[in-house]
């Protein structure tokens, strides 16, 4: 997948700034694709320039003019052709599980403080995804939504978002027992 594709995808429901479109792609589509602003409003005027989004100039009183974006029918075109490509199986890189690879010659509190905070981490963006899950379905139960809701497919990227945090937790929770278990056996013998 291309950053293209993920802001196209942003896209699909309304007109959007490059402001807006940062915020939204911070909220909504960084929990499986992340791009830093700059990224994001350079991905714009390529997408513009290709003819996939057209932008139109607002005029603001008191405030700076600022550009609208959506998606145009081009664009729905390179999504739909995007969408019946196989996708390809994501790669986890990551620091924490370096170090946890490395368990066995490092030092166990150090490890399990850097596992507390992530724990932490994990737990906190778990939460804010719930709250987020929890508006999207307004005053529905998940099943009712799943199957009557207006968009779906933010729905389960936010759904993914919150068990991979969630699954992230756990993980860090089963390993800081792990080590704390054979911490206590060493000392013991």
């Amino acid at each position: 997948m291309a950053l293209r594709h993920a802001v196209l995808a942003a896209l699909l429901d309304e007109e959007l700034s490059g402001y807006q479109l940062t915020k939204a792609f911070a909220a909504g589509v960084a929990n499986f694709w992340h791009a830093k602003p700059q990224q994001v409003y350079a991905e714009l005027a390529r997408l513009e320039r290709d003819g996939l989004v057209a932008g139109r100039e607002v005029v603001q009183e008191g405030r700076p003019d600022k550009r609208l974006f959506r998606v145009t029918g081009k664009g729905l075109g390179e999504l739909e052709g995007f969408a019946s490509t196989a996708a390809k199986p994501a790669f986890l890189r990551e620091d924490l599980l370096v170090q946890v690879q490395a368990a066995d010659r490092l030092d166990a509190a150090v490890l399990i403080e850097r596992l507390t905070e992530r724990y932490a981490f994990a737990e906190a963006k778990a939460a804010l995804f719930e709250e987020r899950l929890r508006r999207m379905r307004g005053g529905l139960d998940e099943a009712e939504f799943l199957l009557r809701g207006a968009r779906v497919g933010p729905y389960l990227t936010c759904r993914r978002g919150r068990d991979f945090e969630r699954a992230n937790r756990d993980w860090c929770r089963d390993v800081m027992e792990v080590l704390r278990a054979r911490q206590a056996a060493a000392e013991e013998a």
